[in-house]
């Protein structure tokens, strides 16, 4: 097992746990169509946001702030204090700025709210209206600033030089402590699962993971490989417009694609994150596409269950639907877990 990244679980629970509104998020079973044991880690009511990401940058803003006061004022203060007035107007001289494809972006305004700093987010002009209305509900400044994610990225990268804090969620050369923060929060997630399923000594055999620039299922993963004691097989799932991690895995190094642009929007990322990328390399056992049709079909399996959720937060439930059938590997007693990322917007 390769322990070389490991991520402080326990640190990203004890601060999360200080948010009012956190809740575990539910664990669902119910059965695919090919009959196999299917396990949903249902994240479409997390933090009240809809969708896993609020885990991330909301929790690297938090850490980042102790971090700043830290240095500062040279002593700590505990995770609660960021909510008082005295640290909520010191608060105030930081502002914060990402580019994002929907939900990290959200993540890092309800952050900004939440602790009283500014916050710019930078969109590509694929994201919906929608997105950008409920950014600015949060009285956040929004950006369109180029035609896919990757520009919005370069254009959110330029935008902090005046002090400004750049919140990505995707590492590159140079940049990855804060991308490390913020899918260390994801394990909050990850932690949730496998007390669930320590609990009822019912493990997965097979896990299915969407990727954007990979930063979710690299968190996980890692989790998976560091901590679970039963290790099952583990899957990469990409939209075939942008498959930037399984093709920087087939070669050995990371890659940016080119491809159309997907209906799975949060996913639609040509280039992958450095760290994301270094441990699914590593780790993940195998990676697969899935087309837009394959997601919309989930979308409406997912239904029929009551579960409302988007291309982006189905594909790794259509991953598993398209691999019941057609994949030998997966045994019938196989148990799948796969993860619904997002509600329905």
């Amino acid at each position: 097992m390769d322990r070389s990244t490991v991520f402080d679980y326990q640190r990203a629970l004890t601060l999360t746990r200080h948010c009012p509104v956190y809740q575990p998020t539910p664990l669902l079973t119910i059965k695919a169509p090919s009959g196999h044991q299917l396990l949903i880690k249902d994240e479409t009511s997390r933090f009240r946001m809809g969708a896993f990401k609020a885990l991330g940058g909301i929790y690297a803003m938090a850490a980042i702030l102790l971090a700043q006061w830290r240095e500062g004022n040279q002593t700590d203060i505990e995770p609660e204090c960021l909510f008082t007035e005295e640290v909520q107007a010191w608060s105030r001289q930081f502002t914060f700025v990402c580019a994002s494809a929907g939900n990290h972006g959200l993540a890092v305004a309800r952050g900004a709210k939440l602790f009283n700093v500014g916050c710019r987010v930078h969109l590509a002009d694929t994201v919906p209206v929608a997105f950008e209305n409920r950014l600015l509900a949060l009285g956040v400044t929004v950006m369109r600033s180029g035609a896919n994610y990757e520009q919005s990225m370069r254009a959110a990268t330029s935008d902090c030089a005046n002090g400004e804090i750049l919140l990505s969620d995707s590492a590159w050369e140079g940049y990855s402590q804060i991308p490390s923060l913020v899918m260390e929060g994801y394990t909050v997630m990850a932690e949730e699962m496998r007390a669930g399923f320590q609990a009822e000594d019912l493990w997965p055999t097979h896990v299915f993971l969407q990727a954007g620039v990979g930063g979710l299922a690299a968190a996980i993963t890692n989790h998976i490989r560091s901590l679970w004691p039963h290790q099952p097989t583990v899957t990469v799932v990409e939209p075939d417009a942008a498959a930037c991690l399984m093709e920087s895995h087939r070669r050995g190094t990371l890659t940016e694609v080119a491809g159309p642009i997907s209906s799975m929007g949060r996913l639609d990322c040509k280039l992958p994150s450095t760290l994301a990328f270094d441990i699914l390399h590593r780790q993940a056992d195998q990676f697969v596409c899935i087309s837009d049709l394959d997601a919309e079909r989930a979308v409406a399996f997912l239904a029929t269950h009551q579960l409302r959720t988007t291309p982006s937060g189905a594909a790794g439930v259509a991953a598993v639907l398209g691999a019941a059938g057609q994949n030998p590997e997966i045994p019938d007693n196989a148990i799948c877990l796969a993860l619904v990322t997002e509600a329905e917007t």
